[in-house]
């Protein structure tokens, strides 16, 4: 019986990101997710003119830019493999499925950092024009980073289950905008208690509010958590069944 040994997911994850470094794919989503980021701040959000120290409309806009950028990083993490058959290869080798898993997950959650990264120039270059509170910033950092996990990792089963890049891309987008957006039906609508409770529970965005106000609440980091969990363990069981068939 195969053994998870953590290197061997960090030895794929290191190959995956050279292979992202190499594709025009990453660098296009960098530019858009940098661009679209900042034209809604300072066109949309208008931000010179609320004359207010806070990056929240920044941060606001992350879940709805993440519908397209998750799936740009994630749809050809399984569905290429599957295309060219190299997933069968993969799935001879010495390697569990949780070496698999891990290694495209910490690949893809990598390069979103990255992405997060080229962000932080913004707020930097703004600190100077006010008296921002860096602590706020920081807990709007880690809960968009949380985010990012949660979708990557569904995104990452969705492109698993789907058997090219399109497929992958179409679904993962329209999964991610169904989950990111569906608290808009509790605001839109009067509904029961119990059942906007139940539809706001599985929203991603509604989860990433308390960080994007500066708030560290430990219900939304679980559910960040263990949502991220559920996802590649679900990957790890259609590895298996596909390892079988």
């Amino acid at each position: 019986m195969k053994k998870f040994i953590p290197y061997r997911a960090l030895t794929l994850a290191r190959k995956e990101i050279f292979q992202y470094l190499n594709a025009p794919a990453f660098y296009g989503a960098a530019v858009f997710f940098l661009l679209f980021c900042s034209i809604f701040l300072f066109y949309f959000q208008q931000y010179f003119a609320q004359d207010q120290a806070t990056l929240r409309s920044y941060f606001g806009i992350f879940p709805i830019v993440f519908i397209l950028v998750i799936p740009v990083i994630t749809m050809k993490s399984w569905a290429e493999e599957r295309k060219t058959g190299t997933v069968e290869l993969l799935l001879t080798m010495p390697f569990t499925e949780w070496d698999l898993v891990l290694g495209k997950f910490l690949s893809a959650l990598a390069i979103l950092g990255m992405m997060l990264l080229l962000t932080v120039p913004l707020p930097l270059t703004l600190s100077s024009l006010g008296s921002f509170d860096a602590g706020m910033i920081l807990c709007e950092y880690l809960g968009a980073f949380l985010l990012g996990a949660s979708a990557v990792s569904l995104g990452l089963l969705l492109s698993c289950l789907s058997k090219n890049q399109a497929g992958a891309f179409l679904g993962s987008a329209v999964v991610l905008m169904i989950v990111m957006l569906i608290n808009q039906i509790t605001m839109s609508f009067d509904l029961p208690q119990w059942l906007a409770q139940s539809i706001n529970f599985i929203s991603l965005a509604y989860h990433f509010e308390s960080f994007s106000k500066g708030l560290i609440d430990t219900r939304d980091l679980a559910f960040f958590v263990l949502s991220t969990a559920l996802f590649l363990f679900i990957n790890t069981r259609v590895i298996l069944l596909r390892k079988w068939k």
